[in-house]
């Protein structure tokens, strides 16, 4: 409890926030390496994932391919990278885009495919383009799923954004890389306290912008879809039971 403790004390110094490797400063490097990351990857994954969830084309190759990113491990691919291309912000910026695309991408197509296709069909017969149709009637209904596949995305950014400081990089994960090196378990709690205080804050901020953009309906409405989904009995093939012969 005194490392807390001292932790805590370490946190709230007024010294050590403006320093040249202070909190703000480490901080916004941190925020920086996120917004980088998540531009690239919303570039990549929405297009893609629009694509996918109006089409229903690829959806199988993209599952088994986003499952084998996620089963990735961050570091030793990070490494692999170096080996290639060297130090510095690029190679670590592609680890984080290959892990920040594939929850992007399931929250956009899980979105779209959750878009009742009554609504779909009605659209086509007043006259909708398929573009019309994505951008007027399956982007907003699908909103709220999107929304939290960017969240997602984002929170996992900034939790392993904290890798950073093997590659020669800043942010907030060098407080606790350096205390492990240094064995100053005090500094290493900083630097953890201090990235999960970013991930829960970012959050919260993109929890309020979600409730702000989303209509209430729309929210309700996909949430009621799922449950009537998930609460459908699946049919099972009726059985036919022999009769039973005597003697």
């Amino acid at each position: 409890m005194n490392f807390f403790a001292e932790a805590f004390a370490w946190i709230f110094d007024p010294a050590h926030f403006a320093m040249v490797n202070g909190i703000w400063p480490r901080t916004v490097d941190h925020l920086f390496y996120t917004a980088v990351t998540m531009l690239i990857a919303m570039v990549i994954a929405i297009p893609l994932g629009l694509l996918i969830g109006h089409t229903g084309r690829g959806r199988n190759l993209v599952i088994v391919t986003t499952s084998a990113a996620r089963a990735l491990p961050t570091l030793g691919f990070l490494l692999f990278i170096i080996l290639f291309s060297g130090l510095g912000l690029w190679p670590f910026v592609i680890v984080m885009v290959v892990l920040a695309v594939p929850p992007l991408l399931a929250g956009v197509y899980s979105g779209l495919e959750g878009v009742d296709r009554q609504t779909i069909d009605a659209a086509r017969a007043v006259g909708m383009s398929e573009w019309q149709i994505i951008g007027r009637v399956e982007i907003p209904l699908a909103l709220p799923l999107i929304l939290g596949g960017i969240r997602s995305s984002v929170l996992q950014v900034i939790a392993t954004a904290t890798i950073a400081g093997y590659v020669g990089l800043t942010g907030l994960g060098r407080f606790l890389i350096e205390g492990l090196a240094l064995r100053d378990y005090t500094l290493a709690i900083v630097g953890a306290i201090l990235v999960a205080v970013l991930a829960l804050a970012v959050d919260g901020l993109l929890a309020l912008i979600q409730r702000l953009v989303v209509p209430r309906g729309v929210s309700r409405g996909m949430a009621r879809t799922i449950s009537t989904r998930s609460r459908r009995p699946t049919r099972l093939p009726a059985m036919t039971v022999a009769p039973i012969k005597e003697g």
